[in-house]
């Protein structure tokens, strides 16, 4: 720790003398010298999870990161279900054995995950978060998947013969709230009939919990669910209802049941922060724009089975909403406040 302090040191002190003598391409070879950038072939990658790699979030993460290792030559480790009292040990053991970055989520131990990157500044930490970044060292992302939400949410609008929406989320933060906000706010578009139900289960990983609260809302009337946690999808198939993945497609789950839903696509901020920690560029920022359907991070799951079963005209409605979105016409609220069963 010692020893890059003084390196940081001087490497700030000898560019603020070159600058201040004018000398630019002197400049350039000092920082060449002092901030040698990550060789492809060496950078380790390591991800740290605290739920079962199967939960969707996590899993789309860890997808984008076997693409890196793929196509970009990485070295790539993962832990899962860690837990909060783990979490530290974990991301240090990382840190201590050439990782030079750590990525993964940390909602539940966001503080933890923090603290431990201060005590590393040559590393790079890049987390799934809902607060912002930290310098020198402590970058964030988030799924910014409301725009597919509210497309999936108008398919709803129009496929329901009840009237009555379904919502089966973790719990009423704001990552999740915007999803469900943007879902219903897209059917209520399409529809002013649309009444939502909104059930929380606590957990972002409980998948028989999920699939109870799935079948107290087909009870209550609900005839189409957004399955925002996994379990929701095994009820509608039981039942008969219709189901709106989340996070990946999930079409496998129940072909008959699930129309689409929206995608998160890792790879774009995947390849943009393992191409700057290559570079030696400091990733103490927010990737969450990446996330975006218009960079490619997000958008619907192909229809599979239904795509003849799908009405034309819904799939024109979406198609021309989908356009102005791309095209910044239309712009999908972010609503992040908690939301109320109708």
């Amino acid at each position: 720790m010692k020893k890059e302090m003084v390196h940081n040191y001087f490497k700030k002190y000898f560019i603020r003398l070159i600058k201040q003598a004018g000398f630019g391409a002197l400049a350039l070879l000092v920082l060449g010298i002092f901030y040698q950038p990550v060789q492809a072939s060496g950078l380790k990658v390591a991800a740290v999870f605290e739920t079962p790699i199967e939960e969707p979030w996590v899993n789309q993460i860890h997808v984008a990161l076997l693409q890196a290792k793929k196509e970009m030559g990485i070295e790539y480790t993962w832990s899962e279900s860690v837990k909060s009292a783990d979490f530290a040990r974990v991301m240090r053991e990382y840190a201590e054995n050439g990782y030079k970055l750590i990525t993964g989520d940390s909602f539940g131990a966001e503080r933890i995950a923090r603290r431990v990157a201060r005590d590393y500044p040559d590393v790079s930490f890049v987390f799934g978060s809902g607060i912002g970044p930290a310098e020198p060292n402590f970058g964030v992302f988030d799924n910014w998947i409301h725009e597919p939400a509210y497309l999936s949410g108008m398919i709803a609008g129009k496929m329901t013969k009840s009237n009555v929406l379904g919502v089966v989320a973790a719990m009423p933060i704001p990552e999740v709230n915007r999803l469900s906000n943007a879902f219903c706010n897209g059917a209520k578009e399409v529809n002013n009939k649309v009444r939502c139900k909104f059930s929380f289960i606590g957990s972002f990983f409980d998948p028989p919990k999920a699939k109870e609260a799935a079948l107290a809302q087909i009870e209550a009337g609900a005839d189409v669910l957004y399955a925002e946690r996994f379990g929701v999808i095994e009820a509608c198939a039981e039942k008969g209802a219709l189901a709106i993945s989340n996070m990946s497609d999930q079409a496998s789950l129940g072909p008959n049941t699930v129309i689409t839903g929206p995608v998160w696509d890792m790879w774009p901020t995947i390849k943009h922060v393992v191409t700057l920690v290559k570079a030696g560029v400091p990733t103490a920022q927010d990737f969450g724009g990446f996330s975006f359907m218009g960079k490619g991070g997000s958008y619907l799951a192909p229809y599979h089975k239904w795509e003849n079963k799908l009405p034309a005209d819904v799939k024109s409605m979406v198609e021309k909403r989908k356009q102005e979105i791309l095209d910044g016409t239309h712009r999908v609220d972010v609503d992040e406040s908690t939301p109320h069963s109708d």
